[in-house]
C-alpha cells in the first residue's frame, strides 16, 4: 500500500497543486482546508507525513504542529512546514514547534518528491524500531515467568538488539567502522576510572558501569534519520544543514522514548541510552546542544560519552579530515577541559591514556 499523505492549507490552489504532483507519483493523498479540520484529518486518515501550511486564519501551522507533538499517538508523525515567509525566521520557529523539514513556496516538485521520499524513510524506520520494541515486551513478558533459568539469555537477547539497533546507524556511514565498539569500551573505561571519586561514585555503580558500557552504542542512533547529502558530505556543513544535523540527538532520543512507551515504562538501560542519545553534544560550559545544558545538569552518562566520542572522532579518518595522532587529541582534550568537557572526565582519560590506546588497537577499523 503506498504512503498517506495529508496536504492542510487554506489556499485551494495550493491544496490542488500538492494533491497533483504527489497523486502522480502514486501517494494516497487526503487534504484539509484549515488547521483544525487537519487537525481532525491525521486523527482519521492516520496520514505518514504531514504537509502543513504556515499563514492558515483559523490555526495556523505552528498551533497545528504543536498539537501534533503534543500528543503520544502523533509525536513523532513527520510534519513538513510550507511557507513563502522569511525562511531563516520561519526555520527556527518551526523547529521551536516541533516540525521535522520545510519547503518554501512556490514549490520545487523535485525538492518536495526528495523531502517526502527522505522522511518516508525516517518513519519506516520510527515503525521498524516500535515493532521491534512491541517483539521485544512480548519477550520480555515470558522471560519474566523463567527469570532465574533465562537471565544470561535476556541480557544476551538485549545486547544483541542494541547492536543491531546501533547498526543501523553505523551502516549509514561506510566510514565509521569500529567506531561503536570502541566509544563504549572508553565509556566504561572512564566510568572504572572514576568510580571511587566523590563526585561520582553514588552513580557509577559496578552494576551501572556495565549498564553504561551496553547502553553506549546507541548513541548515534538517530543519525539513521539524517539525510545522506548531510550525513555523507565530504566538506564543512553550512549552518542549515548543521541544524538538521543537531536533530540526530532529537531522532535518537525519540526512538529509545517509542521502546519505552511499547514497554509501558523505562529501566536504567533505557534511561541510560536515552540520556547519552540526547545529551552526549552537549558542552559543560553551557554552549552544546540540543538543550545548552551546563555542568552537573549533563547527564554524566552523557558528560562520559562526549570525551569517549570526541577522542574517537580525532583519531578517525573521515572523508573531510585524516587521522589525528593520539598526542594531538590529548591536547584537543585539555583544550576543551571544562568548557566542552567536564574536568574531572577529562582527567580520568588522561590518567587511563594508556587504556585507550590499547581499547583503539585493539578495535581498529582494519578489524572492522
Amino acid at each position: 500500500m503506498s504512503a498517506k499523505l495529508l496536504v492542510v492549507d487554506d489556499t485551494p490552489m495550493n491544496v490542488k497543486m500538492l494533491a497533483d504532483i504527489l497523486s502522480f507519483k502514486g501517494y494516497q493523498v487526503a487534504t484539509a482546508a484549515g488547521g483544525k479540520e487537519g487537525l481532525a484529518k491525521v486523527e482519521s486518515e492516520k496520514p505518514d507525513i504531514v504537509l502543513l501550511d504556515v499563514m492558515m486564519p483559523d490555526l495556523d501551522g505552528y498551533a497545528v504542529c504543536r498539537t501534533i507533538r503534543a500528543k503520544p499517538e502523533t509525536a513523532i508523525l513527520p510534519v513538513v512546514m510550507v511557507t513563502a515567509l522569511d525562511p531563516a525566521e520561519e526555520r527556527v520557529k518551526g523547529l521551536e514547534a516541533g516540525a521535522d523539514d520545510f519547503l518554501s513556496k512556490p514549490i520545487n516538485q523535485p525538492e518536495l518528491l526528495a523531502r517526502v521520499r527522505s522522511l518516508l524513510r525516517i518513519k519506516e524506520f520510527h515503525d521498524q524500531v516500535q515493532a521491534q520494541a512491541r517483539e521485544l515486551a512480548e519477550w520480555n513478558h515470558t522471560l519474566e515467568l523463567r527469570v532465574e533459568e533465562r537471565t544470561a539469555e535476556l541480557a544476551d537477547m538485549q545486547d544483541a538488539i542494541t547492536l543491531a539497533m546501533a547498526s543501523l546507524a553505523e551502516t549509514r556511514d561506510n566510514e565509521t567502522g569500529n567506531h561503536i565498539r570502541r566509544t563504549q569500551h572508553y565509556v566504561a573505561a572512564l566510568a572504572s576510572f572514576l568510580h571511587n571519586h566523590p563526585r561520582f561514585s553514588n552513580e557509577l555503580s559496578e552494576s551501572n558501569i556495565d549498564l553504561l558500557f551496553k547502553s553506549a552504542p546507541l548513541h548515534d542512533i538517530g543519525k539513521v534519520g539524517i539525510p545522506d547529502r548531510i550525513l555523507l558530505k565530504p566538506g564543512k556543513l553550512d549552518p542549515e544543514e548543521f541544524e538538521i544535523m543537531k536533530l540526530h540527538t532529537v531522532y535518537g532520543r525519540d526512538v529509545i522514548v517509542s521502546v519505552e512507551k511499547q514497554l509501558r515504562g523505562s529501566n536504567a538501560f533505557l534511561r541510560h541510552a536515552r540520556e547519552i542519545a540526547y545529551s552526549h553534544q552537549e558542552k559543560f560550559d553551557g554552549s552544546g546542544y540540543p538543550e545548552r545544558l551546563a555542568g552537573d545538569a549533563i547527564p554524566l552518562s552523557a558528560r562520559l560519552m562526549a570525551v569517549a566520542d570526541v577522542y574517537d572522532a580525532l583519531i578517525s579518518r573521515r572523508v573531510y579530515k585524516p587521522a589525528f595522532s593520539h598526542e594531538a587529541a590529548l591536547e584537543i582534550l585539555r583544550e576543551g577541559r571544562g568548557t566542552h568537557f567536564d574536568p574531572d572526565v577529562v582527567d580520568a582519560m588522561l590518567s587511563a591514556q594508556q587504556r585507550f590506546k590499547d581499547i583503539a588497537a585493539q578495535f581498529s577499523d582494519e578489524h572492522a
